[in-house]
């Protein structure tokens, strides 16, 4: 056992602490993932946030690590209320969209569009925004659930937002 929730816990909330070290462990030893999966489960923000952080970073390396785990991501890591484990949600269901099945998939929409919904959070916003974006291109119902939500959001207060939002109506209309 290497101990992940101790190494990711302490230091500035802005910093990695030990997240790239940790990341590169699991690189070397996929067998340790679910050490750091388990880290999601942490009492300590900060250390689930980290580990949104790691799972990030894996899944763009060796996203073959995360697929077994796509139900408990769905599930699990669905629940936490917690905005950086949202928007890294979103991130990775647009990462792992070619590995889900078709109710995987339902199940993620349904993850992103209640956070679009209901989530004041602007990174959250922005970005399921992204994933929700991409995938009304294949998507006519999601095209026109989403299309009302982006237009109240390009009213939001906060410039990343409303500009997100605008970009993604071009987006969706092309």
């Amino acid at each position: 056992m290497k101990n992940f929730e101790k190494r990711l816990k302490g230091g500035h909330p802005n910093s990695l602490g030990n997240t790239v070290e940790v990341v590169d462990e699991v690189l070397a030893e996929n067998e340790l993932f679910n050490e750091l999966f388990n880290c999601y489960f942490s009492n300590d923000e900060l250390v689930r946030l980290r580990t949104s952080n790691a799972m990030k970073r894996i899944c763009k390396t060796n996203k073959s690590i995360l697929i077994p785990y796509i139900d408990r991501f769905l599930i699990d890591i669905a629940q936490i209320d917690q905005a950086s484990t949202q928007w890294t949600l979103s991130q990775l269901f647009g990462m792992l969209h070619m590995d889900m099945t078709e109710k995987q998939i339902e199940q993620a929409k349904s993850i992103m569009k209640k956070n679009l919904s209901n989530h004041n959070d602007w990174i959250v916003l922005n970005q399921t925004m992204d994933t929700l974006t991409v995938w009304a291109k294949k998507d006519a119902d999601l095209k026109d659930w989403i299309k009302p939500h982006l237009e109240r959001l390009t009213a939001d207060e906060r410039k990343s937002v409303s500009g997100r939002a605008k970009k993604m109506i071009d987006r969706i209309e092309k």
